[in-house]
């Protein structure tokens, strides 16, 4: 199992930090019979072992008038991988880049303001990257299922 080395403890306050990152120490205490002091000293923990990365704010893009949110497959030469992946980290559009197996090398997310924005990043960044052999993109119709964190 991919939670081995986390004791039962951690993983209910993962679970709980998971569906509601805005909990308090106190909250969480009291659903997992803990004090406010141990459970603020397993969650500093966990982040300064990386288990925890960060807190944010997750936003459906598909709740904001016209923007467009686009995956894309992205085969490169072997020797151009970390040009690209540089090139992909520099622009905000990207929201997310993945190394994949298969015949893509790379997954990437980007959400632009619009389609005009979208094909500006398609036409004037992707297609202009040196190294990329081929581009698959695939429009975000519908957001269906989104799993926050790992199920525990």
């Amino acid at each position: 199992m991919y939670m081995d080395g986390l004791d039962i403890l951690d993983q209910k306050i993962l679970t709980l930090l998971i569906g509601n990152a805005r909990l308090s120490y106190s909250e969480i205490g009291e659903k997992v019979g803990i004090s406010r002091v141990a459970v603020k000293s397993r969650v500093k923990a966990l982040e300064e072992k990386g288990i925890i990365e960060e807190y944010t704010t997750v936003i459906d893009p598909g709740k904001i008038s016209g923007v467009v949110s686009c995956y894309f497959e992205i085969e490169t030469r072997p020797e151009a991988m970390e040009t690209v992946v540089d090139e992909l980290r520099k622009n905000e559009t990207v929201t997310q880049i993945y190394r994949v197996t298969g015949k893509s090398h790379l997954h990437v997310h980007a959400v632009a303001s619009g389609n005009g924005e979208m094909e500006y990043f398609i036409t004037h960044v992707l297609d202009k990257i040196p190294g990329i052999v081929r581009l698959e993109s695939h429009a975000i119709l519908a957001r269906v299922k989104d799993v926050k964190g790992l199920r525990l």
